[in-house]
């Protein structure tokens, strides 16, 4: 049987009382279905919290929890039409870690259930050399939807949810495969690219 590829799951928010929590813990059982095994990475985790340019012992703990990942999936909130500071010095802390994997995005939030924040998150991504799914996945008004343990509370709503990441962990998988092939071939180091410091 064939390793499981391994996937970062990226949680947004550090508030107390967030609902990030409800949200990765259906984004990790839905992707565990599908066959991947995962890693979360958590802003609010003490050992990360202090995560910012230059506090080196930090930045290096993350990228320790970066190393040898297949890919990354980025359950986010929408803050002000955007994702959250935190979310985005996180992101910025590391370089290569980033480079030629893909990144799923899933949002959350009121009425646009978070896409704003996907499409900002879409830009900064690239610019990371990441290649970002085309599919997303995103809840409106998630406080409705999850009970504390990240289960949907309504059938119909499962249904739909579900079917959406299926098509999200397809999509998911084909770039997990592509990209470690291209990389074992021929690794990936953009010209002129350095390590944030």
């Amino acid at each position: 049987m064939a390793e499981r590829r391994c996937i970062g799951v990226i949680l947004g928010s550090i508030r107390e009382g967030r609902i990030n929590d409800r949200v990765a813990f259906w984004t990790i059982r839905q992707l565990e279905y599908h066959g991947f095994a995962t890693r979360v990475i958590d802003p609010a985790d003490p050992a990360l919290l202090p995560v910012q340019i230059g506090n080196t012992a930090a930045v290096e703990r993350l990228r320790k929890r970066m190393a040898n990942l297949d890919g990354f999936v980025i359950v986010t909130p929408e803050y002000n039409h955007a994702e959250p500071g935190w979310l985005k010095t996180l992101i910025d802390s590391v370089v290569g870690e980033w480079w030629a994997r893909p990144v799923g995005l899933v949002g959350y939030g009121g009425i646009s259930g978070g896409l704003r924040a996907l499409e900002a998150l879409r830009i900064i991504l690239a610019e990371l050399h990441t290649v970002t799914l085309r599919d997303t996945v995103s809840f409106a008004s998630p406080w409705r939807r999850f009970d504390e343990m990240g289960h949907m509370t309504d059938p119909d709503d499962a249904a739909a949810a579900e079917a959406a990441m299926a098509i999200f962990a397809h999509r998911l998988d084909w770039w997990v495969e592509a990209l470690a092939h291209a990389r074992h071939a021929r690794p990936y180091h953009p010209e002129g690219e350095e390590r944030i410091t």
